[in-house]
C-alpha cells in the first residue's frame, strides 16, 4: 500500500502545507443590533476560529463601534476573512492591522493567585518585576492587574501557575494604528 494513499484528508501531512499566522483585525461598524452576531456568524459558519474578541463604541455621535479580532490562519485565509467582512452591509471598514506591523496592542487581565508565607512573598515579587497591580487581598490570596501585550501576560500566568495560580479573567486585545492617521 502506498503511504501517500494512506494519509487523511484531515491529516497535518496531508497536501500542501500552510503557514499560520496571527492576524488582528479592526472592523469600524454601525452601533445596531446584530451587528456583532453577523461578523461573529461569518466566523463560525466558515471555521474561522476567533482567537481573542473585544468591541466598543468609539463614536457616540456618528454611532460608531470597533470590532478587534484575533485570528490566525494562512495569508490567503487572512485576506478572505477580511473580504468577506467588507460585504457586511453595516461595516464601514476593516483593517488588517498585522500587515505592516504598526500598530500598538494591548490586554488587560486579573489573575487570582494563593499563596502563604514564601509563595506569598514570591508572587509579590514577581508581580512588581511585571508591574502588576493588586487590586485585592486576602490573607490567602491576591488578585493581580495586569495590562500589557498578550505575550507579558501569558508569561505572567505561567510564572505564577507553580505558585498558587487560582483562575485568570482576560478582556481580549485592544489595538489601534500607530502615526497620525485614522484606520
Amino acid at each position: 500500500m502506498n503511504a501517500q494513499a494512506a494519509l487523511s484528508p484531515y491529516s497535518s501531512s496531508a497536501g500542501k502545507t500552510e503557514r499560520h499566522e496571527t492576524h488582528v483585525l479592526s472592523v469600524l461598524v454601525d452601533n445596531e443590533p446584530g451587528v456583532l452576531a453577523r461578523v461573529v456568524g461569518l466566523f463560525s459558519g466558515r471555521g474561522y476560529n476567533i482567537e481573542s474578541l473585544t468591541v466598543a463604541e468609539v463614536a457616540h455621535l456618528q454611532g460608531l463601534s470597533r470590532i478587534t479580532v484575533v485570528t490566525s490562519g494562512a495569508p490567503e485565509t487572512i485576506e478572505q476573512i477580511s473580504h468577506q467582512l467588507e460585504r457586511i452591509v453595516p461595516i464601514h471598514r476593516v483593517t488588517d492591522l498585522s500587515l505592516d506591523n504598526a500598530f500598538v496592542q494591548r490586554e488587560l487581565a486579573m489573575i487570582k493567585v494563593r499563596g502563604k508565607g514564601e509563595a506569598r512573598t514570591e508572587a509579590l515579587r514577581l508581580a512588581e518585576a511585571f508591574r502588576a497591580r493588586v487590586i485585592d487581598a486576602t490573607t490567602e490570596s491576591f488578585i493581580f492587574e495586569l495590562t500589557g501585550a498578550p505575550k507579558k501576560i501569558d508569561d505572567f500566568v505561567e510564572l505564577m501557575r507553580p505558585i498558587g495560580l487560582v483562575e485568570v479573567s482576560r478582556t481580549g486585545v485592544a489595538a489601534i494604528t500607530r502615526g497620525p492617521q485614522a484606520m
